[in-house]
């Protein structure tokens, strides 16, 4: 990810694969994800996902991480509603 583009704000993003959807928002400030808030979260067995992934992301500033033993299509479905959030931050300075 190039954080050097990404303009401070507040961004949502969604992700849906088979029963699993996720909404988050992201925030950005100073060219680093700040926090990552789950707005919704449909998940057949995938919930534990959702303690975890965020803080993730977080520390490692992006969103290719592991994703949790037993909760694999949740975590990637968080990952990836992160990673769209994260795009419109840089859409938002005409990447």
């Amino acid at each position: 990810m190039n954080q050097e583009k990404l303009v401070d704000g507040s961004y949502e993003g969604s992700y849906e694969a088979g029963p699993n959807k996720a909404v988050v928002k992201v925030a950005i400030k100073n060219n680093e994800i700040v926090s990552i808030q789950i707005l919704k979260h449909r998940a057949w067995k995938g919930k534990k996902a959702e303690s975890v992934i965020p803080g993730i992301i977080i520390e490692k500033q992006s969103t290719e991480v592991d994703a949790v033993s037993g909760a694999t299509n949740s975590s990637r479905v968080i990952m990836n509603a992160v990673q769209r959030a994260i795009e419109k931050a840089y859409q938002k300075e005409g990447w």
